[in-house]
């Protein structure tokens, strides 16, 4: 049996490797963006957990279903763990990948190799209909940030999070591999195992 689960996300490439993960297991998900009259959420929490469960159990509440709520994001050893929560605001409210990719590069050109790492954070959150947050999980992935971009795959900070042992960030590694590998793939094994124990509440 397949589950309807929706994703309180607007990102579309997060949205697909959140699709692809889950789909092994038996769950359609179903992007936000189907119910037009959700408001987007404000994430004003101060933590990748706190929005993560924030954006689950107000969408949860406005369409009465179950729903995940992801937030995710980069720290930076140098910075401070900035940009943390703000990773998709980086540069400013509307900024694009490529501006948050350019101030990165900006803020770190005097730091040295070495201390250039960082770990990339997911966090999942799991609301009933009745806006309960019946999961919550997190997921890392450390890394180095290098001093140009390289690869054209993923998104956000991806071609410049260099992953040491592999030799390549995740601009240039395959889908397959960051499926493996990333924070949202290494948050989500384990979000899965406590999803399948309450996946036989979705149809009651």
């Amino acid at each position: 049996m397949t589950h309807r689960i929706v994703l309180a996300s607007r990102n579309r490439k997060k949205a697909g490797e959140i699709t692809d993960l889950l789909a092994p297991h038996d769950f359609e998900v179903i992007p936000v963006t189907e119910f037009p009259d959700v408001a987007e959420v404000v994430e004003d929490g101060t933590s990748f957990a706190e929005n993560a469960a924030k954006k689950a159990t107000e969408v949860a509440l406005a369409i009465d279903q179950w729903v995940i709520g992801e937030d995710s994001g980069l720290c930076v050893d140098a910075l401070n763990g900035a940009p943390g929560i703000y990773s998709a605001r980086f540069s400013g409210e509307d900024a694009t990948d490529e501006e948050n990719n350019d101030k990165l590069l900006t803020e770190l050109r005097h730091v040295a190799t070495t201390k250039r790492g960082a770990g990339y954070v997911c966090s999942i959150a799991l609301s009933d209909p009745t806006g309960t947050v019946r999961v919550a999980i997190e997921g890392t992935c450390r890394g180095r940030i290098i001093t140009e971009r390289q690869g054209s795959g993923g998104f956000g900070y991806d071609p410049l999070f260099l992953i040491p042992e592999f030799h390549r960030t995740f601009g240039e590694l395959s889908p397959a591999v960051k499926r493996c590998l990333s924070h949202r793939a290494r948050g989500f094994a384990r979000f899965i195992p406590s999803l399948l124990e309450i996946a036989n509440e979705f149809d009651r």
